[in-house]
């Protein structure tokens, strides 16, 4: 038997990753994760080949054979289209995460609202992001279609498996395409809570004991990687950066008299 037939994309057929990635394309603008002809969806194949989405097509309108297998350098083995410009941030994930099969890459609005602030998706407010990406962070922002773009997520791939692209969008990955997607939806979906959170004026995390708890349970739900938290990330209630401080109703009177009559004696 050789490498090839046992390799993780041999279980399904090619034309039944085609279907694949045209669904998930669908989902993705339909969710309006993705507008116009923006987004890219690929997944490995073999060892050697991978099956990307073409440039200048919306993601809600391809067909399966709309698509076309690359190579690992990025160049074209079959397709009547060319394939994405943004390939290359694929092929780098692929080469640092040989047990990735599949990126999905997406501006779900809320989530590359974070992005676009510069702002991580790093605290400990649900378990099931903890559980299931421990946090997100934001990439430096890299020129889209340029080995820029591959660059800026370089340093992050090995310890995550959503990263925010500054003032340009997400990217997601995993063992096959379906928990590639499903993490884009996790980020989309953490990334509207957290801004609720913010909105209301209020945010309550979990401890480092409750994260280290969810880290652990990982494995029960098959999850390999990140396989304990990274430095700093996420944040808990116990962390530096979060520090509570509590003060009496007299006390916070009291302050604010002073402020005012500070603010009086400057006037």
């Amino acid at each position: 038997m050789s490498p090839d037939s046992i390799y993780p994309g041999a279980l399904k057929s090619e034309e039944d990753h085609r279907r694949d990635i045209c669904a998930v394309g669908r989902m993705m603008h339909d969710r309006g994760y993705v507008a116009a002809c923006d987004g890219n969806v690929s997944v490995r194949l073999d060892p050697r080949h991978i099956l990307t989405t073409p440039t200048g097509m919306c993601k809600g309108m391809l067909t399966t054979e709309d698509l076309v297998i690359t190579d690992l350098d990025g160049k074209k083995v079959a397709g009547r289209r060319n394939p994405s410009s943004e390939l290359a941030m694929h092929l780098l994930i692929y080469a640092r995460r040989p047990e990735v099969n599949a990126v999905c890459h997406a501006h779900p609005p809320t989530a590359t609202g974070y992005a676009a602030a510069g702002m991580p998706l790093n605290k400990a407010l649900l378990c099931e992001l903890v559980i299931a990406l421990g946090s997100v962070p934001v990439a430096p922002y890299g020129m889209p279609g340029t080995s820029e773009l591959a660059g800026s997520i370089e340093p992050l791939v090995q310890s995550y498996d959503a990263i925010l692209l500054a003032n340009h969008g997400v990217v997601t990955f995993g063992a096959d395409l379906m928990t590639s997607y499903f993490r884009m939806e996790t980020t989309e979906h953490f990334a509207r809570v957290a801004l609720v959170t913010e909105m209301l004026g209020k945010q309550v995390l979990l401890s480092g004991g409750d994260v280290e708890r969810l880290f652990a349970a990982r494995a029960r739900y098959g999850l390999q990687s990140p396989s304990v938290p990274q430095p700093g990330a996420p944040l808990t209630s116990d962390s530096s950066d979060t520090e509570r401080i509590t003060l009496t109703r007299r006390e916070l009177e009291s302050l604010i008299d002073e402020s005012i009559k500070k603010d009086r004696a400057l006037h």
